[in-house]
């Protein structure tokens, strides 16, 4: 049984963000160009703001992977963080060049900053907002371009799509929306859906609640920076009658049909044949132009929160986000139902 696992490490503005992958047989075929596509996509979107135009992710395979395709030992996967130039004696590993001067002090709402200070015992917040930025995701996109490939192996397909921005629900509209929250120095979230298609009756299990795929998904998005709720198929299922939520069944030339897909692909925290559906929402941007109300823990005072580069909008950024981190989890069940250490075995388990 294969269990693909990571761990991710690194800062926002450190020297780079780095990732060891396990449990990847051997023989998939890894594009690096792929999972490079994927961290433009992460980069891009309306709305984005001044990082972006620093950083232009790639990534660089350092192990696990020859010739273009993967050995079944572990992989490691490193992006450079280009701004670290700018920060080297901020983000220093050598204690000799620390000052008092370089310490933030300013609780941000809606960040990590004020829990994390109590959790931790810092006071310099820039020890919790360093890992506890979005920043991490573009490592995190780039293990799942991967596990993407894994899937892709056998058909197994994305598509995604932006549901709402604000109050706008067409692209002229998110564009308006966006516009209209730059001007006043505010930010906005949004809505969007994500659909897995091609995934075997199967992944997951009802026997353990830990083990319910629909359990995994939502923790996977919800974990996400910013993300606020999921939802796994039809999201207004609280005002449905069960007569019209349940997805029906029927034979057609032997075969279990349906006519809607109102469980979202996933029954008894199982993939039922049907496409896997997922929902999310994400909350506005914390860190905002026009500042908030805060404290600073350095002096006990009322302030107004301190402004560091941030995005208008980032849903579409979040919605690659998403998409990648939940390839992550059903690479994982499908190498653990089908098993094997090289892609010919699987194939021939499949």
């Amino acid at each position: 049984m294969n269990k693909f696992r990571f761990l991710t490490a690194g800062e926002s503005h450190g020297k780079c963000l780095t990732a060891i992958i396990e449990g990847v047989p051997a023989g998939f075929e890894i594009k690096e160009d792929f999972i490079n596509s994927e961290l433009k996509r992460r980069q891009g979107g309306y709305g984005r703001g001044g990082r972006m135009k620093i950083e232009s992710d790639t990534v660089e395979i350092t192990s696990g992977i020859r010739f273009g395709k993967t050995l079944g030992s572990p992989i490691t996967l490193v992006i450079q963080n280009k701004d670290y130039e700018n920060w080297q004696k901020i983000m220093s590993t050598d204690p000799k060049d620390f000052t008092e001067e370089k310490a933030f002090s300013k609780f941000r709402p809606g960040h990590a900053d004020f829990a994390g200070s109590v959790k931790y015992n810092q006071i310099d917040l820039r020890n919790i907002l360093e890992r506890s930025s979005a920043r991490k995701t573009a490592i995190e996109v780039a293990v799942g371009a991967l596990a993407k490939q894994i899937l892709e192996q056998f058909n197994i397909k994305c598509d995604s799509r932006i549901i709402q921005i604000g109050q706008g629900k067409t692209e002229e509209e998110f564009k308006k929306e966006i516009d209209k929250a730059k001007e006043a120095g505010d930010t906005l979230g949004g809505k969007f859906e994500i659909v897995y298609k091609n995934l075997p009756i199967g992944l997951g299990s009802f026997v353990h609640w830990d083990r319910m795929l629909d359990g995994k998904i939502a923790q996977a998005v919800m974990s996400i920076p910013a993300v606020k709720s999921v939802s796994i198929g039809n999201e207004f299922a609280y005002c449905m009658f069960g007569s019209e939520f349940h997805d029906q069944m029927y034979l057609e030339n032997g075969k279990v049909t349906r006519k809607t897909n109102n469980a979202g692909g996933l029954e008894g925290g199982m993939t039922n044949g049907e496409p896997l559906v997922v929902t999310a929402v994400m909350k506005p941007i914390p860190t905002l132009r026009k500042p908030l109300n805060t404290v600073d823990k350095s002096i006990m005072q009322e302030s107004k929160a301190h402004f560091e580069r941030s995005d208008t909008c980032a849903v579409e950024a979040c919605m690659v986000v998403a998409e990648n981190r939940i390839a992550c989890i059903l690479a994982d069940e499908f190498l653990m139902k089908f098993g094997g250490d090289s892609l010919t075995e699987i194939k021939n388990r499949v």
